[in-house]
């Protein structure tokens, strides 16, 4: 039998492929759609599986144009997502041209910081072993509910939650969902930046003591004065329009706090030791003293791991598809960013503790090397570590401020139903810069609530993405992956009560008040 000849492929013209048009934000800029890559073959279904080859084999070459142009449109814009028109005119997802390495700039920058600096002062009650063993615990527990979060960000096939209160809401429904989850992402933004105003404020002052040294005139500038000229930095710095604008600051913020954290473990431990250091825990008056000394110091080291709250928004920026969805870069991005965090956490921890022991003051390492190294160290070389935490802290400040720049738009917007207007938008940051001011200069004692406040805030980190990963996601009940979130999210809220309690004791009690900076005398 003579072998049938093979049928001829009938070659179809390329034709361009549907995608999303561009959106024109307030701010001028544009986020288009990028041009989705050629992905590898799989064999898993997705929603455009059906238009095969073997599908098309019987259709004409009209109608099978028409089908791959769907195929295409449908592969570029993913999950149908439901698109809500006022995102376009919002800072967070105004702009959706994020990628991996931003997601690495922004998260690193909100993640590492000056409360890594206090992280010795737990060091002195739980001593090396406890406080080496709780240390880690918490890095890997805030790192998998770090991926909990990203993973849950499309959770719901059509659904973007590019807030983390939305998602809360998603969870636990309207109400209680903007209960539990409303104070303390308010606090964590808002209360951090007040707090940030506060600790560059004394840096500046700091920094040009040790610069101008003897020369400094007979009326420096007093420290409130000082706390007003960093606000009017971080003022100008917030105009920029929306979270991606703001990359190139995080990446110094990024830089500066890597820089800092070592320089200040490598400065400790290039010095000689004190004579009298020891390493045993401090002795407590009593076995509840000690007991709520611990707990102080667990929520020290919890309060070390921030960012959580403004992980959703990070990865709000990015352009997502079926394709390619946001989580990849975003996951990406934040495995680099804490990697580099656990670089700049474990050393000042380790190191701090080494070079001073239970000596370590409550203040932190900067005050360590005041108290103990501030005649061998260089002048010039103090003056580069506290310009780097200036830069840390006006970049940090940004960051943390957009999620309540965010809010104020969009409750604008909501009611007038139109972006905001420049104008509109620079007196919004421009009231919130200096409402922190005088929050900061009304209560110059903020910062001796963080171990308290960093308590109450926990469940942001530890506990609430546990639940909702239960909640939403549904695993199989009495599973392991079912049993293991609700434990980790009951302990979350266990911890957080107890540390709060900790926190309060320590500061009525015992005066260990956490102070972040604590200018020398």
């Amino acid at each position: 039998m003579e072998e049938r000849p093979e049928t001829e492929l009938i070659s179809i013209p390329a034709t361009p492929r549907a995608s999303t048009p561009e959106v024109l934000t307030p701010s001028g800029q544009r986020s288009p759609r990028p041009a989705s890559k050629e992905a590898k073959s799989s064999t898993a279904w997705t929603p455009t599986s059906f238009i095969s080859p073997r599908f098309l084999s019987p259709i004409g070459t009209p109608m099978k144009r028409v089908l791959i142009n769907m195929k295409g449109y449908l592969e570029e814009v993913g999950h149908l997502t439901k698109l809500n028109p006022q995102d376009a005119w919002l800072p967070i997802t105004e702009s959706r041209n994020g990628n991996a390495h931003y997601a690495a700039f922004h998260n690193l920058n909100a993640g590492v910081g000056f409360q890594a600096l206090v992280l010795p002062v737990a060091f002195t009650f739980l001593g090396w072993s406890w406080g080496i063993l709780s240390l880690t615990i918490a890095y890997f527990w805030q790192l998998y509910t770090l991926w909990i979060l990203v993973q849950l960000h499309e959770a719901v096939p059509g659904k973007r939650y590019n807030r983390y209160v939305e998602l809360a809401q998603a969870a636990f429904g309207e109400r209680l969902g903007l209960w539990l989850a409303l104070f303390p992402t308010v606090y964590l933004s808002a209360g951090t930046a007040t707090a940030l105003i506060l600790i560059g404020g004394e840096t500046m002052k700091l920094f040009f003591q040790i610069v101008c040294g003897p020369l400094c005139t007979s009326n420096p500038l007093t420290t409130v004065e000082w706390y007003l000229v960093f606000t009017s930095l971080c003022i100008v710095l917030s105009q920029l329009p929306n979270l991606n604008s703001i990359a190139g600051l995080s990446l110094i913020g990024a830089v500066t706090a890597i820089t800092y954290s070592t320089m200040v473990w490598v400065l400790s431990v290039s010095q000689q030791r004190p004579s009298t250091i020891s390493y045993q825990p401090l002795a407590s008056p009593s076995s509840a003293a000690a007991v709520f000394s611990v707990l102080n110091a667990l929520g020290i080291i919890a309060f070390a791991f921030r960012g959580h709250n403004l992980v959703l928004e990070i990865q709000a920026t990015m352009p997502s598809t079926f394709k390619h969805p946001a989580h990849v870069p975003m996951w990406r991005g934040a495995k680099v960013a804490y990697f580099f965090i656990a670089m700049c956490l474990f050393p000042v921890a380790i190191g701090g503790f080494w070079a001073y022991g239970n000596l370590m003051p409550s203040g932190g390492m900067l005050n360590a090397i005041f108290a103990f190294h501030s005649h061998d160290i260089p002048r010039g070389l103090l003056a580069i570590t506290f310009l780097l935490v200036v830069f840390n802290c006006l970049s940090s400040f940004q960051i943390y401020s957009m999620p309540v720049f965010d809010s104020f738009e969009a409750g604008y917007t909501s009611r007038t139903n139109r972006p905001c207007s420049i104008w509109v938008r620079s007196g919004f940051r421009v009231f919130y810069g200096f409402i922190s001011f005088f929050i900061g200069v009304a209560l110059p004692f903020l910062s001796s609530l963080a171990g308290l406040l960093g308590g109450l805030t926990l469940p942001v980190t530890f506990a609430y993405p546990c639940f909702m990963w239960v909640l939403i996601k549904k695993p199989t009940k009495y599973s392991f992956n079912w049993y293991f979130n609700w434990i980790l999210g009951w302990l979350g809220i266990a911890f957080s009560l107890a540390f709060s309690i900790g926190g309060v004791w320590s500061m009525v009690n015992s005066g260990l008040k956490l102070k972040f900076f604590k200018p020398p005398n």
